[in-house]
């Protein structure tokens, strides 16, 4: 009985042995293989017509800080925020009780030159008549009476301008709105000492002319030249989803201002006030279609905070492009860089793939 069992034993130890000496089978070398084939394609030319849809903001047609040009007090504020106001209406008034005095030692000044002037002028005019006696005047005191009325005259006038000057000067205490417009800001009220300021001063009022609006658009530079400025643009507020306007360009910039982009304006009409300056809108910017571009499928671009790039094929191995993008059309995007037409490019591409990766 104790032999039966040590052969059983045994040939249960041989079998295992016999067990452990076979390999496994390689269940996954077919799909191993089949995964490392990638989904390569070229990088098509064509023309590219498409719409841009680039953010705007509504500006009002005319906006003007208004700030006092002399010194003085608010003396009355006609005027409050919302207020529609027309060209020429009086806004404010202001005080400047020196001024009074100013103008009116201004007016003393020329009454005295003016009747220094009369006076100078008659004397000459005597003279000149008791000239016609011979020898009753000497030349020299001809002139010299000449030359007094002249100058008295010439002070009459400059004194004349300084009486002017100073009520021009009381003119700029009354504050007119210099074009038709509402007032969006008030920052004074009465008994508040003013002063000419600065553009970087608060204002005593903002006018704004809100009847008609610029719309205003920022195109970037890879843009700028094929705008077509000729089409309609079609553009949607926020505020008022689903209602779509349209319009021509009004204006552009024709220059690259420092965000690298050209600014363009487009008029839009505000009769009945709906639209407010600041509103945002989605503007689609018509483009050329004439113009040939490098297109890739949108698929094929690798993005991350650093870079954007597409992964070409070169020897079979991959090399990592660099590229900004441009337009886009349904699956596909026009894309700058190194590249060329024709060029292979993995269509499926992700940041996994690497610099000099093996491209079956």
């Amino acid at each position: 009985m104790k032999i039966k069992y040590l052969i059983l034993l045994g040939s249960i130890s041989l079998f295992a042995a016999c067990s452990g000496n076979e390999k496994p089978v390689d269940m996954t070398s077919a799909s191993a293989k089949k995964a490392k084939q990638y989904d390569t394609g070229n990088i098509a030319e064509r023309a590219l017509s498409s719409t841009a849809r680039l953010p705007g903001q509504l500006k009002p047609f005319n906006e003007v800080n208004l700030f006092p040009k002399v010194n003085g007090f608010v003396k009355t504020v006609y005027v409050d925020r919302g207020t529609m106001v027309h060209k020429g209406q009086l806004l404010i008034t202001l005080e400047a009780p020196e001024m009074e005095s100013q103008l009116q030692s201004a007016g003393s000044r020329y009454l005295q030159a003016q009747e220094n002037a009369v006076a100078s002028k008659e004397k000459y005019q005597r003279l000149k008549e008791a000239a016609k006696e011979p020898g009753s005047v000497s030349p020299l005191d001809l002139d010299n009476a000449m030359s007094k009325m002249k100058a008295d005259e010439a002070m009459a006038r400059s004194e004349n301008s300084n009486v002017s000057s100073v009520r021009t000067m009381q003119a700029y205490l009354n504050i007119r709105a210099p074009f038709d417009g509402m007032i969006v800001q008030r920052n004074v009220s009465s008994g508040a000492l003013v002063s000419p300021g600065k553009g970087t001063d608060q204002p005593m009022l903002v006018l704004q002319d809100t009847r008609k609006l610029r719309l205003e658009v920022y195109i970037p530079e890879d843009f700028v030249d094929k705008v077509d400025l000729k089409q309609p643009v079609k553009f949607t507020f926020n505020a008022m989803p689903g209602n779509e306007q349209t319009a021509r360009i009004s204006r552009s910039a024709n220059a690259l201002g420092s965000m690298r982009s050209e600014a363009i304006e487009i008029d839009v009409q505000n009769q009945n006030g709906n639209l407010k300056p600041g509103m945002y809108a989605e503007v689609k910017i018509p483009m050329l279609s004439g113009a040939k571009s490098l297109l890739v499928p949108n698929n094929a671009i690798v993005r991350s905070t650093e870079r954007e790039y597409v992964i070409t094929v070169k020897n079979g191995k991959a090399a990592l492009v660099d590229i900004k993008e441009g337009l886009t059309r349904n699956d596909s995007a026009e894309v700058f860089g190194n590249l060329k037409a024709n060029d292979t490019i993995l269509k499926n591409a992700n940041d996994e793939v690497k610099e000099g990766t093996v491209i079956n």
